[in-house]
């Protein structure tokens, strides 16, 4: 009898030790429920469903809730690092002077001839929508102000955020290409160092008012909001007649020993803040 009294006591206290553990899971459960509700567009469709899963199984959903929060914090794009050492390009003739590129190389001109502005804008973004690369169809005034400017200062920097700090990114104009290149890689490649970025402005429908823009990024090297960064960087720079920044951009062609990093990194962190 006392032994019958002993599994009877333990049984009690284990399952009311059970009862807690369930009550405290649907607690969490509920908690984890009303979380989904605000911070999932698609709760109200699998609803039901998740409802049922809560009343029956609370650890079940829980365990699938935080499979999901892992996979969320996999999928969630990092900072680089710095770029490596990138293998240098095969040398070139340096006074060879490089081609205008053309847009016929590109894609058939047939497709955006004899279309209106917004057609030619609508077709060439719709071009590269699954493309690895970014692309912008830009005001004629501002593609001549990039001109303008790129006869004034044909080399610059900019800077791109790393997981510790900053990169510098080189670019020089050529033609209608613009030469992006980490900086580092210039130091050490000089002339053949490999670009991590092509910028082409495609001038064919200037006379209608707008230019094409094509950027082609190295992968390995830039993501493709790194790239979309350093071409807005070029806009700001280069396009609005912001004092600071052609002041800055008279430091760098003009009197070099004067130019500080620092200044281009708070103009960016500015763009960032505001």
């Amino acid at each position: 009898m006392a032994l019958l009294r002993t599994v009877a006591l333990s049984t009690t206290r284990i399952f009311s030790r059970n009862i807690r553990m369930s009550a405290n899971m649907k607690e969490k459960a509920a908690e984890a429920m009303e979380k989904l509700k605000s911070e999932n567009p698609y709760y109200e469709k699998y609803a039901q469903k998740i409802a049922k899963i809560q009343q029956s199984s609370p650890e079940v959903l829980l365990a699938k809730l935080d499979q999901q929060k892992e996979k969320a914090k996999k999928s969630e794009p990092k900072p680089r690092d710095y770029s490596e050492l990138l293998n240098p390009k095969k040398s070139t003739d340096t006074k060879a002077e490089l081609p205008y590129k053309k847009l016929e190389d590109l894609m058939k001109l047939d497709r955006l001839e004899g279309k209106s502005i917004e057609e030619i804008k609508q077709i060439w973004l719709e071009y590269h929508k699954q493309k690895e690369v970014i692309a912008a169809v830009i005001p004629t005034e501002a593609f001549e102000s990039i001109m303008a400017n790129a006869k004034k200062f044909p080399i610059f920097i900019f800077p791109i955020p790393r997981s510790q700090g900053y990169e510098f990114i080189m670019f020089q104009f050529a033609a209608n290409t613009i030469h992006f290149t980490p900086l580092l890689c210039y130091q050490v490649h000089k002339e053949n160092a490999p670009e991590c970025l092509n910028i082409v402005h495609y001038t064919e429908f200037k006379d209608k008012g707008i230019v094409l823009m094509r950027g082609e990024y190295d992968t390995n090297v830039l993501t493709a909001q790194e790239a979309q960064c350093l071409a807005n960087q070029l806009q700001l720079y280069y396009v609005q007649n912001d004092p600071k920044k052609q002041e800055i951009l008279e430091v760098f062609t003009k009197a070099p020993e004067n130019f500080k990093h620092m200044d281009v990194i708070k103009e960016l962190e500015n763009l960032t803040i505001s």
